[in-house]
């Protein structure tokens, strides 16, 4: 029994007889479950009113493909913090405000995604919305102190406040941009966001002030879990820009909940980390087209991105997402290291992450050979007549 305390202690566990831990894996089942069971509803729906992807020269898809997955995700997600707070609102009790933040900052985003899925907005509109939504954080005191970012001179406090602020916004709007732009291979941005979540939530585990950090991800974590059973290829049903502008916009604004003050720019070490591979992604983009003379880097499509790349070495979707999934497991696992996790939980979380991932793409590869096999199956002949 002392093993087992000692254990949980490392995970970030004070007291294995609390209810802490088992509030959250159950609010972690509940996004899982909910989102799981709520797609195919939403895919239905989606199918019979025309909320589809055409498919054309960069889409992978041969025909219309429902893109209103985004709306499932966030209905997971939000339908867990609800639960969350009705179980444990101590959890969320001192952020509230902040936590109320990054939800209405979220609904503006999925909705102004799900717009521009549906009928097509303006880069700058869109931009215009990501700055919104950002300074919306700013106000309700989620900003990063550029004082406390580590290996950076210090300033004075009267060039302290702004200059936090401008690399806040950057910050999130860089990074819901970022995962965006990576979402153009099934199972993809996915993948990725969970295992950013769940990394995240390791670390932030680690400290007795950022346990509404562990709800929200928690939450995240299970609905793109569930997602993603419905999204390995073959995809039934994909994101669209609400479902990525929703998890680039809170993996960054969760990143920056409930952080004392000294530890505020030190946290930002492991999401830089485990997020490398969207950034990466994103500045080799914008740097090219720009480079071609792309005066709006974020308006020009193309297939320059990591994915398409890798896709096209690979030539298999499954294998490009899981090439991607070891990626940004192997970051997570150096930003963890970088942040002073302890190796037990490094190798907790790793596990834990890869086999929910290996369980949802068995799952989904599974259920698709059935659906071949129904499809190859010749129809039963007409009874006899008379």
């Amino acid at each position: 029994m002392n093993a087992l305390s000692t254990f949980a202690q490392s995970m970030g566990i004070a007291n294995l007889a609390g209810g802490g831990a088992l509030i959250v894996g159950l609010i972690f089942l509940t996004a899982l479950v909910f989102t799981w069971r709520f797609i195919p509803g939403v895919r239905d729906f989606a199918v019979r009113v025309g909320w589809a992807d055409q498919p054309n020269e960069r889409r992978l898809n041969k025909e219309p493909l429902p893109n209103a997955g985004g709306l499932a995700i966030f209905a997971g997600f939000v339908v867990s913090v609800v639960v969350a707070w009705a179980l444990r609102p101590i959890f969320i009790q001192n952020v509230q405000i902040q936590v109320l933040a990054i939800l209405l900052g979220a609904t503006i985003l999925v909705l102004t995604g799900f717009i521009d899925d549906q009928y097509g907005l303006s880069p700058l509109f869109r931009l215009s919305v990501q700055l919104l939504t950002a300074v919306l954080l700013v106000v309700n005191g989620l900003h990063i102190d550029y004082n406390s970012i580590p290996l950076l001179p210090n300033v004075s406090e009267r060039i302290n406040q702004p200059l936090g602020v401008a690399i806040t916004i950057l910050w999130v709007v860089g990074l819901t941009n970022a995962m965006n732009l990576l979402d153009g291979v099934d199972g993809v941005v996915g993948g990725v966001s969970f295992v950013a979540s769940m990394v995240l939530l390791a670390t932030a585990a680690q400290f007795p002030d950022r346990g509404a950090a562990v709800i929200l991800l928690a939450g995240l974590g299970g609905s793109a879990l569930g997602y993603l059973r419905h999204n390995y290829n073959p995809s039934r049903i994909i994101m669209g820009d609400a479902g990525s502008y929703l998890f680039g916009y809170t993996l960054a604004a969760v990143s920056m909940l409930g952080t004392l003050k000294f530890s505020a720019g030190a946290s930002l070490i492991v999401p830089l980390i485990v997020m490398a591979l969207p950034i990466l992604d994103t500045t080799q983009v914008v740097l090219g087209r720009l480079a071609r003379g792309i005066r709006n880097p974020l308006g020009h499509p193309d297939k320059t991105h990591l994915h398409h790349r890798l896709l096209a070495a690979t030539g298999q979707a499954r294998r490009t997402a899981l090439i991607m999934w070891c990626v940004a497991l192997g970051c997570g696992v150096v930003g963890m290291a970088a942040q002073g996790v302890r190796p037990v939980a490094i190798a907790a979380t790793v596990i834990f992450s890869a086999a929910c991932l290996w369980f949802v793409a068995y799952r989904r590869v599974r259920a698709q050979e059935r659906e071949a096999v129904r499809v190859a199956e010749p129809s039963p002949p007409p009874p006899p007549m008379g």
